[in-house]
């Protein structure tokens, strides 16, 4: 069996909505979602949580997660990066269980409305792509950085430009390069990615564009808004948008 790790980092501390992780969500923890999005999965084959505090991981466990170590402080501060918490992770694993997954799947607690079987489809890509060192999920932004500014001393400079185009900022949308913003749905890594090459995306990212509708959970009015789509999700009333592309 190919062993496919879920990894969902929580912690505790944090600023914006404090105790967000463990915040009610239709009736039960935040992370709770995330957790039964991974243990539905038919790829994925272990579902662990990495976490500073114990009320968090008390939560995980109880909804079907793993939590075998505790996450040191140092790496759940507000400037801790998720490349730290993974090398952590999956260092652990590998020293004291002698675990090594071959792909990582990092799933973010606050974006709870997810479809198992995109997380599926994400993984079956990336075992489909041996020399990708990495998935993305993406998304059709709603701004294009070619129209967007940054200050320069007093005056305005465009913040990236096309290479032999004069005022690429004021060309109609169509004609500008094509982007894509990053949704934080779902990345899939290879461990030797975080390890070996120490980042989180490597050279090679594949990309996964999926267009779901889902919710961002940063903030208190959050909540209603997940809540919605999850009742009208579970009534087959979610106005699903559109399959998920691979652009080629």
């Amino acid at each position: 069996m190919t062993e496919i790790l879920a990894l969902i980092p929580a912690r505790g501390g944090s600023k914006g909505l404090p105790r967000k992780n463990v915040l009610p969500l239709a009736g039960k923890p935040l992370i709770a979602h995330t957790i039964a999005t991974a243990l539905e999965s038919e790829t994925i084959t272990r579902t662990i949580v990495s976490t500073d505090d114990d009320e968090i991981a008390e939560a995980a466990r109880s909804h079907g997660a793993e939590v075998p170590f505790i996450r040191p402080a140092d790496l759940a501060a507000d400037d801790s990066l998720d490349l730290e918490v993974f090398q952590h992770a999956l260092s652990w694993l590998a020293r004291e269980e002698g675990y090594e997954p071959e792909l990582v799947v990092h799933l973010r607690p606050t974006n709870p409305i997810r479809r198992t079987e995109r997380v599926d489809e994400a993984v079956r890509a990336m075992l489909a792509d041996p020399q990708a060192d990495s998935l993305r999920s993406v998304s059709v932004p709603a701004q294009t950085p070619y129209k967007m500014w940054r200050r320069e001393g007093a005056y305005l400079a465009p913040l990236v430009e096309v290479a032999g185009v004069r005022d690429a900022h004021s060309r109609p949308r169509q004609s500008l390069p094509e982007v894509w913003w990053q949704n934080g749905y779902v990345d899939v890594i290879r461990p030797r990615t975080v390890l070996d090459l120490a980042s989180m995306s490597g050279e090679r990212v594949l990309p996964f564009v999926v267009q779901d509708r889902f919710v961002e959970i940063d903030y208190a009015d959050a909540f209603a808004a997940a809540e919605e789509l999850l009742r009208r999700r579970e009534a087959g009333d979610d106005e699903r948008e559109t399959e998920v592309k691979h652009p080629a």
